[in-house]
């Protein structure tokens, strides 16, 4: 019980600490979080070491040596948060009530950094030497960039990878990808009380929206067995200056959902094409990222798959449509899968909690797969 205790109050205390991605409101850099993840390992007796990634943020990874120390063993967990805009609830004051801890990145993902960091810390009390090398890395900027596991990838080599985000203990072998991009229509200004002296980019980017949604219906034609289709959705629309003008220009962001089998590079060629049919101006993505697939072969499941036997959990492989580090993992051939506790449902929400127990189970599941995995 006391170290039950023990995970949940490193929990509360990294919850306790503001690390909003600098790039939302109220942000700041991740550094308090990773001082603390220092001092956590240091008190353990685990060695650890930084890596830069911006200015003032940087990855922290502690490492335990393992007996065959050409192999390793990533576990890996953001620091970063999103915004607290919109919360209803004190985001740093966390608090348990029903069984469920609450606050700003209590579910995504500080939980399961909690958990990793604790099964690191048994395996080395309990004076095991796993059989290999374990990586634990807190990383920066997942929130926003992805840089934090852009850096950690660069000359990496590694046998496997969990990524802790909340999937309520199942085990995640696939994800969809994400691509995100602005289109503009440009129009020509002038009174309203005169229209036919201007060109509407309002009207003009109708049609545009109209074609972007036709395309979207095309997108269910083609599915994945644990991701479903593609999706398309248009998040934002700016346009005009004032209502007794005609508005010269209209932008949209469009963020489009991949699945296995998309090229990031080759979808948005398409959509570039469709651009100039329309008439549109198209920008280069703000975010591409590519699917997750792990093959349920590999020992990275097989290996999960067997320590969720031994914990009375569901085996079976699912998919989420949200990305992750993971595929950034996977591109560098680190066989990779999420996990983690809390529900995706409660991450980024204004009532943001994780369940105790899940935060538990997931150290335990932690410990064990790194004991396991050979």
């Amino acid at each position: 019980m006391a170290n039950n205790l023990n995970v949940l109050k490193t929990l509360a205390e990294l919850v306790s600490i503001n690390s909003v991605n600098p790039s939302y409101e109220g942000g700041v850099p991740e550094t308090d979080v990773a001082l603390y993840v220092e001092r956590f390992f240091a008190a353990h007796g685990i060695q650890t070491f930084r890596q830069e990634v911006l200015p003032g943020r940087f990855n922290v990874i502690a490492r335990v040596p393992g007996r065959q120390p050409a192999r390793r063993v990533i576990l890996e967990a953001h620091m970063d948060t999103v915004s607290v805009s919109g919360m209803t609830i004190p985001p740093f004051d966390p608090a348990i009530r029903d069984g469920r801890l609450h606050g700003r990145g209590s579910c995504d993902t500080k939980a399961g950094l909690a958990a990793m960091m604790h099964a690191l810390a048994a395996v080395t009390a309990d004076g095991i030497t796993p059989p290999c090398e374990i990586w634990l890395a807190a990383v920066v900027d997942e929130e926003y960039s992805f840089q934090g596991v852009v850096r950690l990838c660069q000359d990496l080599h590694a046998n496997a990878a969990i990524v802790a985000e909340p999937t309520e203990l199942r085990l995640v072998t696939a994800s969809k990808g994400v691509l995100r991009w602005r289109m503009r229509t440009i129009g020509r200004a002038a009174h309203s009380a005169k229209p036919h002296l201007g060109v509407n980019a309002i009207s003009h980017m109708a049609a545009v929206i109209q074609a972007l949604d036709q395309q979207a219906k095309t997108l269910s034609a083609k599915s994945h067995p644990l991701l479903g289709s593609a999706t398309l959705n248009i998040g934002q629309i700016h346009g005009g200056e004032q209502i007794n003008f005609v508005p010269d220009r209209c932008e949209i962001a469009i963020d489009r959902r991949l699945i296995p089998g998309e090229d990031p590079e080759q979808v948005w060629a398409a959509y570039a094409q469709l651009a100039v049919h329309l008439g549109a101006e198209i920008d280069r993505p703000l975010l591409a990222d590519a699917p997750l697939e792990t093959a349920i072969s590999n020992d990275v499941v097989h290996v999960a798959q067997r320590v969720l036997v031994a914990l009375g959990r569901p085996i079976a492989p699912v998919g989420v449509p949200f990305g992750s580090d993971a595929s950034k993992l996977a591109r560098q051939g680190v066989p990779s899968i999420i996990f983690g506790p809390g529900s995706i449902d409660r991450a980024h929400a204004a009532i943001e909690y994780v369940e105790c127990d899940q935060v538990l189970e997931a150290a335990a599941f932690f410990r064990q797969f790194v004991l396991e995995f050979a």
